[in-house]
C-alpha cells in the first residue's frame, strides 16, 4: 500500500466534519436515527466459537457443538451495522479519459468512492465495492471493519481502466447479488444507452435498494472546447474520427443534452438521486454540497 495514490484528501475530509450518508428511503436493517434498533438481537452475525467459561451468557452456548463433542462451546457474534453501502465503481475504458489539466474520470471517482468509504466506516456502518466494465470484475463484500479501507483502496489500485461497459447487464446482474437491501453509489460516465441504463436501475430499485447515481463527466465532454481539425479516438470499440469540430459542435451538444436529460428523468421516476459531477470542480464542495441537501431531505 505505500506506493497507493492518496485517495483521501484532507480538504475533502474536513468539508465532511459533521455529515453522514444517511438512508433517505427505508432499506432493510435501518431505522431512524444512526445505529439505534428497537429488535433484540439486531445488528450481529455469526462470527466464530469460543470455548465457554463460568460467569458466560448460557444463552449463547452452541448446543449442536455440545452435542458433538461433549464440550460447552458459545457462539461469538460480530458487531454488523444498521445500513450497508455498496459502491459500484465504472472501470470501463472511457472512464480513463482526461482533458488537459484534470484528472481521468476514473480517478476522480476513486476519490469519491474513498471520501464516501471512510465516511461510512466514520458512522460505523459497512461498505463494499464492486468494479466493473462489460462485466462485474471483482466484489468486495460489505464490512464495517476500519481495516476494510485498505482492502477497498487496494482493489481500486489494481483494477484499472480497460473494456467497455454494459450498464444495464451489470445493474442486473447486480442487483440479484445483493440480497440485504441498503445504498447502492453508482460512479460512472454512464456512456451507454439510456433505456438499457434506466432498465437495470429500476432493478435496484425493485429490490428496494436506494440508488445514488454519481454521474461523472471531464468538461471537455460537456463544454466541447475543440477548435482546430482534431483526431477523436474511438473508445470501447469505436473508429477514430479526424473532424473538424464547429461542424459537429451543436450536434453533438443537442445530443448529449437530450442523453442528461432522459437520464436525469429516468433517475427522476424512480425516486434515485442524480448527482452530475465534473472533473473540473473541487470534489470536497460538490460531495459535501450534496451530502449535506440530502441530510436536509432525510430531516
Amino acid at each position: 500500500m505505500e506506493n497507493s495514490p492518496n485517495y483521501l484528501d484532507p480538504r475533502i475530509l474536513a468539508s465532511l466534519q459533521g455529515l453522514d450518508l444517511q438512508a433517505r428511503l427505508v432499506v432493510e436493517g435501518y431505522v431512524s436515527g444512526l445505529h439505534k434498533s428497537p429488535y433484540h438481537g439486531f445488528s450481529v452475525e455469526f462470527a466464530e466459537h469460543r470455548e465457554y467459561v463460568p460467569g458466560d451468557d448460557i444463552r449463547h452456548v452452541d448446543w449442536k457443538v455440545w452435542s458433538k463433542t461433549d464440550k460447552y462451546y458459545l457462539k461469538q457474534y460480530e458487531e454488523e451495522t444498521n445500513l450497508l453501502t455498496y459502491l459500484l465503481l465504472d472501470t470501463s475504458e472511457s472512464m480513463a479519459y482526461a482533458s488537459e489539466g484534470n484528472v481521468t474520470k476514473l480517478q476522480y471517482a476513486q476519490y469519491v468512492a474513498a471520501a464516501l468509504a471512510y465516511m461510512v466506516l466514520q458512522q460505523q456502518d459497512s461498505i463494499g465495492l464492486a468494479t466493473f466494465d462489460e462485466k462485474v470484475n471483482r466484489y468486495l463484500r460489505p464490512s464495517g471493519q476500519p481495516s476494510h479501507l485498505k482492502e477497498l483502496f487496494h482493489l481500486m489500485d489494481v483494477t484499472p481502466a480497460g473494456e467497455k461497459s454494459d450498464l444495464g447487464l451489470i445493474f442486473n446482474d447486480l442487483a440479484e447479488r445483493f440480497k440485504k437491501r441498503g445504498i447502492v453509489v453508482i460512479l460512472s460516465d454512464l456512456f451507454d444507452d439510456p433505456a438499457r441504463i434506466i432498465s437495470g436501475l429500476r432493478h435496484f430499485r425493485h429490490r428496494r435498494h436506494e440508488v445514488i447515481v454519481f454521474h461523472i463527466l471531464d468538461p471537455a465532454e460537456i463544454d466541447f472546447p475543440f477548435r482546430s481539425t482534431t483526431l477523436f479516438k474511438g473508445l470501447e470499440g469505436l473508429p477514430d474520427i479526424l473532424t473538424e469540430p464547429h461542424a459537429l459542435r451543436k450536434a453533438y451538444q443537442d445530443e448529449l443534452g437530450n442523453f442528461l436529460a432522459e437520464l436525469k428523468k429516468g433517475c427522476q421516476m424512480v425516486d434515485i438521486d442524480y448527482v452530475p459531477l465534473r472533473t473540473d470542480l473541487d470534489l470536497d464542495g460538490a460531495l459535501s454540497s450534496y451530502l449535506a441537501s440530502r441530510a436536509m431531505r432525510v430531516r
